[in-house]
Formats: C-alpha cells, sequence, structure tokens
C-alpha cells in the first residue's frame, strides 16, 4: 500500500502556471514546487515570473519564466511548446491568469465593449486556449492535468462585475465539459473556485487599503472570520494535480471559508 502523503509528491513532474508573477499564481506555482514539480512561470511582466523562478530554484526545483499574454493563442502554443523542449514533458496546467482591465466597477448597461471582449478573452478564451495547447501535448504523452482557476463569484449575480463574473461561470462549463472530452486521453481537468483573496487586484477594484484586511472577513460575513490567502488555494491545486485525485475529474473545489 501507497503512502498516502506519496500520493500527494509531484517528483518529476513539470507544471506550467500562468498569472504566476505574484499573488495566487505565485502561491500556486511555490506549492507545486513544493511537492516536487518542475514549473513553467508564464505572466506578461517578465521581472515578476523571474523573481518567483529564483525563489522556486531556491526550494530546490527547476524553473523557467516565459513572458506570456494568454490573450494571444499563438503565445499560449508558444509557453506549451516551451515547457515541452525545456524539459521533455508537461504533467500539469494551471489556468491562473485573470482579471479585469481598468479595475473600475460597472454596470452591464455602461459596460464598453472592449471592456466585456477584454475580460471574456481573459477570462475565459484564455482558459480555453491554454487548454487546448496542454492536451495536444498531454494526449501524446500518456495524459496530464488541467486546472483551472474560476472564482466564487461564478454562477450567481454580480453586480458592478458582470463580465467577470460571466466568464467564470463560463469556467466552470468548461471545466465539466473538457473532463468529458479529454478522460479518454487520461487527462483530468478540475477547477479551484476562491472566494475573496486581497491581492493587488481585489484591493483595487474595491478601493481597498492592506490596513483595511483584518476587517474584510466581517464586512463580506465570511464565516470563519477572515478572507483567503495565496497559500489557502494552493494546497488544493497541489491536491488536484497529484495521484491522490486520480479518481476525480470534472469537479470544481470551492474555498471561501464557508457559506454566509
Amino acid at each position: 500500500m501507497t503512502d498516502i502523503l506519496d500520493r500527494f509528491r509531484l517528483d518529476g513532474q513539470v507544471a506550467v502556471v500562468t498569472g504566476a508573477g505574484r499573488g495566487i499564481g505565485e502561491g500556486i506555482a511555490l506549492g507545486l514546487a513544493q511537492a516536487g514539480a518542475d514549473v513553467v512561470l508564464a505572466a506578461r511582466r517578465t521581472q515578476e515570473i523571474e523573481d518567483v523562478a529564483e525563489k522556486v530554484r531556491a526550494l530546490g526545483r527547476k524553473a523557467l519564466a516565459v513572458t506570456t499574454d494568454v490573450m494571444q493563442l499563438d503565445q499560449v502554443q508558444s509557453l506549451a511548446q516551451a515547457a515541452l523542449d525545456s524539459f521533455g514533458r508537461l504533467d500539469c496546467w494551471v489556468s491562473n491568469a485573470g482579471g479585469a482591465d481598468d479595475r473600475v466597477p460597472r454596470t452591464l448597461l455602461e459596460m464598453p465593449e472592449r471592456q466585456w471582449d477584454f475580460q471574456l478573452n481573459l477570462n475565459l478564451k484564455a482558459v480555453w486556449s491554454g487548454a487546448q495547447a496542454a492536451a495536444m501535448i498531454m494526449k501524446k504523452n500518456g495524459g496530464g492535468t488541467i486546472i483551472n482557476i474560476s472564482s466564487a463569484a461564478s454562477g450567481k449575480a454580480s453586480p458592478f462585475n458582470g463580465p467577470y463574473a460571466v466568464a467564470k461561470t463560463g469556467v466552470d462549463n468548461l471545466t465539466q465539459t473538457l473532463s468529458s472530452e479529454l478522460a479518454r486521453y487520461n487527462i483530468r481537468v478540475n477547477g479551484v473556485s476562491p472566494g475573496p483573496i486581497p491581492t493587488e487586484v481585489f484591493l483595487e477594484f474595491l478601493k481597498l487599503e492592506e490596513k483595511d484586511i483584518p476587517t474584510l472577513g466581517k464586512k463580506f460575513g465570511i464565516p470563519l472570520g477572515r478572507v483567503g490567502d495565496p497559500d489557502d488555494i494552493s494546497p488544493a491545486v497541489v491536491f488536484l494535480a497529484s495521484s491522490a485525485s486520480s479518481w476525480m475529474t470534472g469537479e470544481t473545489i470551492v474555498i471561501k471559508g464557508g457559506h454566509a
């Protein structure tokens, strides 16, 4: 019988993480490295992913930083190929990149077409293009895992944040549909849906400061009394990337501090 903790190890695996320069993406990348994976880090800001790459190497794992705009299909395909060329394999793909353009709350009535298109492209289309690029490699190599980062904003009304919520709701369905289509190739597709995590984007969108963070759990009515942290999300991603979740596909794990 395999030791239960060994099933969570990712030794010898190669993982790609988009939006890996900070916040949740950085936490995921470091969590995967701690579990034994080599990590390919992707984001638009080169210096940020280079800094995270150094942290991965400090953990004893290999790292590759690839400057990538996930809204450009050719760059997403090049990212997947870079992982294969550099490490000879691709085992796990985490689509974490997301957010808004100008971070200004608007109703759908006030929404410019450009802003709608930007958010749907970044938060939904890029998840599809990442899964496609990863799966084309994985199906030739015996399988893999794809993990899509959704949001607790999905599946419900989200005033002043409509395009983001619509896109993340689409991500949840995309995860289910991909899981059905890709199971024949031994590719598992799951998601993680975080609640409020006070990243830079989150604070800016809500016009908050770091000093406000300790009060946000009560403000948002979170039963566990606090907002989340990237370290609350990375263990779930490690679980989904590992053999500990080998009989799980098409599911999205919600992590939000309880049901208000």
